[in-house]
């Protein structure tokens, strides 16, 4: 099977991301969408961007090491 060409940055796919994996998206120059091999997601890049901004801001503490919580 051919390998689809990328596009001109790596998005990862904000579906698979959200369930933890690190899947990189592939563009279709014909559409001007970006798609997953993986699962059925495809979308603009505007749409991939702000998707994966959301995924960031819900991830963003968890390479932190939380070790005091205050108890109220």
């Amino acid at each position: 099977m051919a390998q689809a060409g990328k596009g001109k940055l790596n998005f990862r796919c904000p579906a698979c991301f959200m369930r933890d994996l690190d899947i990189d998206m592939f563009y279709d120059g014909d559409k001007k969408e970006y798609y997953c091999l993986r699962c059925c997601y495809t979308g603009s890049e505007a749409d991939v961007q702000q998707k994966n901004r959301m995924a960031r801001f819900r991830y963003r503490a968890m390479a932190k090491r939380f070790e005091r919580f205050d108890q109220r």
